[in-house]
């Protein structure tokens, strides 16, 4: 397997649906959609509202860390009348596998998507092995 999530991220989203969310609630995470395309390994992460500004992708041995904040449109000292849209900081951890190559990965947000490009590692790619018989190591005329 290419990939990995967070194993508590649907518990923690059930908790948060039965316990109601809080200001100090666990960051939110972010939905995804992931797939292998030919040599690439690709990833899309939900971010609508998002100011690009705000999101931050590292990896470190081999795990990908996205945070991503989306602030509140209203002005200081408005009063809300409705806020149904989620405030604060999201985030979502991948563990990626070892045959990827996380040193060249490729982001972009658009539409309030976030995309990753990552390429599948050269060692990782299947090769062809050359067969030798062992006629053709013998010299003619001897």
């Amino acid at each position: 397997m290419l990939m990995r999530t967070d194993p508590f991220r649907e518990f923690d989203r059930l908790a948060q649906q039965v316990l109601g969310s809080t200001a100090a609630a666990r960051p939110s995470a972010m939905p995804m959609d992931a797939y292998r395309s030919g040599d690439d390994f690709i990833v899309h992460f939900d971010l609508p509202g998002i100011d690009p500004e705000t999101i931050e992708l590292d990896v470190e041995r081999n795990v990908l860390n996205v945070r991503a904040e989306r602030r509140s449109p209203a002005p200081e000292g408005a009063e809300t009348v409705v806020a149904e849209r989620p405030t604060g900081t999201f985030t979502r951890q991948l563990f990626l596998g070892e045959t990827l190559d996380t040193e060249r990965i490729d982001a972009s947000y658009e539409a309030g998507v976030l995309t990753l490009r990552i390429p599948v590692a050269e060692q990782a790619k299947p090769r062809r092995i050359q067969i030798t018989g062992g006629d053709s190591r013998k010299q003619i005329g001897g």
